[in-house]
């Protein structure tokens, strides 16, 4: 004797679970269950006051019930468009959700990458001097070039300063432990205003400088950048050291760097 197998009705398998959109339409379902409880609290206190009008409501909503139980059909049809309603909502709730979603994620790659410190110390000598020499174009100066070389007598960027100043920049890429000292800052004190005509002398340097340098360059007001102020200039920190030249007296923190 065969068992009957009773197949699965394709009616019996619904769509997949979502969880997002199962939570809207509880969140949607309580809105409208707490918007009835209201409207009931307030029916109720109206009847407290306004007997008549109460058993008036009463008997619409009788007679709204004994409707829709004869329309049971119907009424399950206009249940079944309510809900499908409100999932429209829902569903455009989750799109609009996704699209914000989507545009934040799409602003997030478009901004740029923040530019990482250069290592001034690791480049070649040549390669330090094209690296100042931009930096003086970024801040103003749009004519600066390189210019060093043999016989360049101490002068390795020449430019025009935003306010129309010449500025004459000596480039020492030095290591951590040589330091530039006073000779190499008289040698190009006595070129940089004589021979290149400057108005602004400026020696910048990875190792930084020694006491007797830095105590010359006041004397002759040439502002030395050690790897500090460098670091700083580069990275937006400071202003450009010709801005520090036109500041008023005391106010100078490039003539007395490391």
């Amino acid at each position: 004797m065969g068992i009957p197998i009773r197949r699965r009705s394709d009616r019996q398998g619904g769509a997949p679970f979502d969880l997002r959109r199962t939570t809207f339409g509880f969140v949607l379902l309580a809105v409208v269950l707490a918007g009835g409880g209201l409207a009931l609290r307030a029916a109720w206190r109206s009847a407290g006051r306004h007997p008549v009008v109460a058993v008036l409501l009463v008997a619409l909503v009788l007679a709204a019930a004994f409707v829709v139980f004869r329309r049971r059909r119907r009424a399950r049809r206009v249940a079944e468009t309510v809900t499908d309603a409100a999932y429209g909502i829902v569903d455009a709730g989750l799109a609009e959700l996704d699209a914000a979603e989507a545009a934040r994620a799409e602003a997030r790659r478009d901004l740029p990458e923040p530019a990482r410190p250069v290592d001034y110390a690791q480049l070649d000598p040549y390669a330090f001097e094209e690296a100042v020499a931009e930096l003086c174009r970024r801040d103003g100066c749009a004519d600066a070039e390189v210019v060093g070389g043999a016989g360049d007598l101490g002068a390795d960027v020449l430019a025009t300063t935003p306010d129309g100043r010449r500025l004459v920049v000596q480039c020492k890429r030095y290591g951590p432990d040589n330091r530039v000292g006073s000779e190499e800052l008289q040698r190009f004190g006595g070129t940089c205003y004589a021979v290149h005509e400057g108005d602004v002398a400026l020696v910048v340097s990875t190792g930084g400088f020694t006491e007797p340098a830095l105590d010359y360059a006041e004397q002759c007001a040439i502002l030395c950048c050690g790897p500090e102020e460098l670091a700083a200039w580069s990275e937006g920190g400071a202003p450009p050291p010709w801005e520090a030249a036109a500041a008023p007296a005391g106010q100078d923190a490039w003539l007395s760097g490391p």
